[in-house]
């Protein structure tokens, strides 16, 4: 939002400095984000006055001018055709910028005669488009600086544009009156009142009709006009100009720059129709679908069925709220206009604006509220300035629907400053602020104006308070201490878990992924999902039709984004949740992890080697731990098809109880998303780890054991078929007081041991805990080892 201090004191009496109003400004909420000051392009230049212009010998159009400067007289040669003794002229001295043509002046030579400065016009001072001389000044003495001449004589040209940033909850902030409201408000000024002096006098019947179709009044509740006869149109007076160039408008010609002149000081938009090419009446109704209108932008729009048109007899005219028509736009030959101020639903010109993708003053503001009272108001207002200055006659006022109520109320309670904001304002001065910014009090009731949408409750009104009194005059205050000793924990099991496990994984070396929660149907199926539950009913592309059943997915396909730039060696992970349904609750917390290429850069000591699933299972176990697993669980086969069938693992507790898949992914997942593998992966499922039974707030005692551990090897002969599980549980089952560790160190498959045979050895590590194991105690754990395993697994000791 833009604007001049000039506009802004005309509804502002005040005294306060720029600075003061710019602080003032940002305090409130209104931040300033760029002051534009014309004078401090122009300070530079200075008043001079030319004693003699002679022909230049060699060049018919130049002047050779003696020029009287505060330093001494110079010469300056000029193409100007007014370039002539005894004028006052504007001087820019050599070393001096000039910003309409971008050069800083020098002492140079033209057709063999030196120059030493410029002679400026206004286009090239960019004070306006006049360029057919130099600046004639009627006044000013000689070395006086020309900005402060401009300031004495003509102060629109050094007025200081002020851009304020809105925020969307402070529509009546989009005019400058409403502006001039808040700083009154803080105190640094008088609201200047402008209102009618006089109300319009109707001198005919408006000789048109408006009406607005009944399907249609939720979307206008209201639309009222006037006609005015023997306008007469052209160039808008030069401050209304000023007005409009300052703030980056372009004028047009009087009729269309009253109506964006009220769009800026009072939020108020407005449009004329030539009433010479209206057609009939008017009427607010509903788009059937497909109907055009060239627009004042010069483009051709079709409407959409429900988008709301201002239609004459002869079809669209106006896409209601949001721009209006080429056809009936107003030129320097109109001279009968009928004037129109409507108020309009801001959600459905919303819609219409966007799906039209049109951008226009108009819509910024109705979409974002203007005040529903001041719609016929503004009306008459934009009237008397068109008859006062274009001269004409109005008709009297036509009117459809009527002037929405938005009346509400509501109590001021002064306690809740203090209990909301911190802050302590007497009952009267926290009134008194209220009725600054246009509230009015009824006892301890608060009735909110028409132009503040935004307040909505008792808290809105406890805000306004607070702001136009300063936050900065919030003084902090310890809070009292509620409660002694150390405080609950606020993260719960869950998020300790996550968090565990994310710092752990990237201490392993990963990095983290955050992939889209979306994927493509044929990835999803690749991983157990794709169905129908769990498509998304408006997907952002082809690509993100469905939720992740897994974690996997996107790390594939960021793994091959990489390798397709040349990254091969890559150790990706990522904690977030999986969708195995479409309802809120059908939801579940992965962590997963993905190792591809080799475990480093090649070196002389062949420490390099391709990534394998042990470097997962070590993996998987470490975040595991991190995460509260149970040490001691079982590895078991059987998951799902995107796994590798013999080159995986699940880490159980019990049949039922996973915790999570390790091992190396499919080939044909890998060749699916053009990952060039092999890939290893895990994924845990953190939820499955139990709670511990009881929390305790200190670590338990170190137990540390003196006796000598005894490891015994055995070597088992079995069918090819028994899993090296099966006979290791078998072997820690034969007495589990004394067995700490069961590990597999050899298989042998092959030899003397036949066909359908193999070999399986394994350490058995005995820790005794209240004496020495002798001998016989030795081996008769031996003997229940071989017992345990030959009932399991049916295996033999080898001999």
């Amino acid at each position: 939002m833009k604007f001049t201090l000039s506009w802004l004191k005309h509804h502002l009496e005040t005294t306060a400095t720029l600075d003061e109003i710019l602080y003032a400004l940002t305090d409130l909420g209104l931040e300033v984000e760029e002051v534009t000051n014309p004078g401090d392009r122009l300070k530079d230049f200075t008043i001079g006055k030319v004693l003699k212009a002679e022909k230049h010998p060699d060049a018919d159009k130049l002047r050779v001018c003696q020029v009287a400067t505060d330093e001494g007289e110079t010469q300056i040669i000029c193409g100007a055709p007014n370039a002539r003794e005894g004028i006052t002229v504007v001087i820019a001295k050599p070393g001096v910028y000039v910003p309409g043509i971008d050069t800083t002046i020098g002492v140079g030579k033209i057709r063999g005669i030196e120059s030493y400065g410029m002679m400026c016009s206004e286009r090239e001072m960019e004070l306006s488009e006049e360029h057919d001389g130099i600046i004639e000044l009627p006044s000013g003495e000689v070395g006086e600086r020309f900005v402060d001449w401009l300031a004495a004589n003509d102060p629109a040209k050094v007025d200081p544009v002020i851009d304020i940033a809105i925020t969307p909850n402070r529509p009546d902030a989009l005019g400058v009156q409403g502006i001039a409201r808040d700083l009154a408000a803080r105190g640094l000024g008088t609201l200047i009142a402008r209102d009618l002096e006089a109300p319009i006098e109707a001198a005919f019947p408006c000789p048109i009709s408006v009406t607005i179709d009944e399907d249609t009044r939720d979307g206008c509740p209201l639309f009222a006009g006037r006609v005015i006869r023997g306008v007469k149109n052209g160039p808008s007076p030069a401050w209304l100009q000023d007005l409009l160039r300052a703030i980056g408008l372009r004028p047009i010609n009087f009729l269309v720059d009253v109506t964006n002149f009220f769009t800026y000081d009072r939020n108020r938009p407005l449009h004329v129709f030539d009433m010479a090419k209206v057609k009939g009446n008017l009427r607010v109704h509903r788009a059937a679908g497909g109907e055009q209108i060239l627009a004042l932008d010069g483009k051709d729009y079709a409407f959409l069925e429900g988008q709301m048109i201002i239609s004459d007899d002869a079809g669209p005219e106006s896409i209601a709220g949001i721009m209006g028509g080429e056809e009936t736009g107003c030129s320097e030959e109109t001279v009968d206009v009928f004037v129109e101020s409507a108020f309009w639903d801001p959600i459905q010109i919303a819609y219409t604006g966007r799906a039209l993708k049109i951008n226009s003053d108009a819509r910024y503001r109705f979409e974002r509220g203007v005040d529903p009272a001041f719609t016929p108001v503004g009306l008459d207002h934009a009237v008397r300035m068109i008859l006062d200055h274009a001269g004409g006659e109005a008709s009297e006022m036509v009117m459809a629907g009527a002037v929405p109520d938005h009346a509400r109320a509501y109590k001021l309670d002064a306690a809740r400053l203090s209990s909301l904001v911190g802050m302590d304002i007497p009952e009267s001065e926290q009134r008194q602020i209220l009725t600054s910014l246009g509230f009015v009090m009824d006892g301890d009731m608060a009735h909110v104006p028409t132009w503040r949408p935004d307040v909505q409750g008792q808290a809105d009104l406890v805000e306004e308070v607070a702001r136009v009194a300063s936050l900065t005059k919030l003084e902090a205050k310890p809070l009292p201490r509620l409660s002694a000793g150390i405080p609950r924990p606020v993260l719960s099991p869950q998020q300790k878990r996550e968090g565990a496990a994310r710092r752990t994984m990237a201490a392993l070396g990963y990095n983290e992924c955050v992939t889209y929660s979306f994927i493509d149907e044929a990835a999803a199926k690749l991983f157990g999902g794709g169905d129908d539950t769990t498509r998304l009913a408006n997907p952002i592309s082809s690509e993100m039709s469905h939720m992740r059943p897994a974690l996997l997915p996107g790390l594939l396909q960021a793994a091959a984004r990489n390798q397709a730039r040349g990254f091969m060696d890559l150790a990706l992970f990522e904690l977030g949740h999986a969708f195995h349904g479409g309802e809120p609750e059908e939801q579940h917390l992965l962590a997963s992890g993905l190792l591809v290429g080799r475990t480093g850069a090649k070196d002389t000591h062949g420490a390099s080697r391709p990534v394998d699933l042990y470097d997962v299972k070590a993996d998987a176990e470490a975040v595991l731990a991190a995460m509260g697993a149970p040490a001691k669980v079982q590895i078991r086969r059987g998951a799902a098809g995107w796994w590798h069938p013999g080159r995986h693992g699940m880490i159980c507790l019990g049949p039922k109880k996973v915790l999570g898949v390790f091992g190396e992914l499919h080939p044909r997942v890998l060749e699916a998303l053009d990952v060039k593998g092999p890939a290893m992966a895990f994924t845990l499922w953190p939820g499955e780890i139990p709670l511990p039974k009881s929390v305790k707030t200190t670590r338990g005692a170190l137990e540390l054991n003196d006796l000598q551990a005894v490891e015994r090897d055995f070597a088992f002969v079995v069918d090819a078929d028994v899993a090296a599980l099966d006979l290791v549980n078998a072997a820690a089952g034969a007495d589990k007081a004394l067995i700490e560790e069961v590990r597999v160190f050899d298989e042998f498959i092959g030899g003397s041991l036949g066909e359908g045979k193999k070999s399986l050895a394994i350490t058995v590590r005995l820790q005794p805990t209240d004496k020495t194991l002798t001998d016989e105690d030795i081996e008769a754990v031996a003997a229940k080892v071989l017992e345990k395993v030959s009932k399991a697994t049916g295996g033999t000791l080898r001999g």
